[in-house]
């Protein structure tokens, strides 16, 4: 199963990138989407994931009220909007399906990711 993340780039702190994510259609609609991103040198760090019917959210604390999550069932994609981005947001972004149910915040929740997409907010 491959999940195809895009959208990354540079921008200054303050500026805004929306990442998308295409799953195949039998996986989008019965897993719950999650990004998350990997600095350099440090481990992967959840940021934000919505269920298989878009009913529920969870953001990270570090993006909460920055980023938002969403998931559009007709493109079968999932995106993260990221807005007042900060340096320390710098990362490659990876997005993953999960077929937990619940809240699922770490890597292993999760069976399926993308190759990533890197993102670089200059200050």
């Amino acid at each position: 199963v491959q999940l195809q993340a895009s959208g990354g780039g540079v921008v200054q702190a303050g500026g805004s990138l929306r990442l998308s994510c295409a799953a195949p259609a039998r996986v989008f609609s019965t897993h719950t989407m999650g990004w998350f991103r990997q600095a350099p040198g440090k481990e992967r760090e959840f940021v934000a994931s919505i269920s298989w019917n878009g009913a529920n959210t969870y953001h990270a604390d570090s993006v909460k009220g920055r980023f938002t999550i969403s998931r559009d069932s007709a493109k079968n994609a999932v995106y993260l909007q990221e807005n007042s981005l900060k340096p320390e947001d710098t990362a490659v972004y990876y997005c993953a399906a999960s077929r937990f149910t619940g809240l699922a915040t770490k890597p292993y929740d999760y069976d399926y990711w993308g190759q990533g997409t890197e993102v670089t907010v200059s200050s």
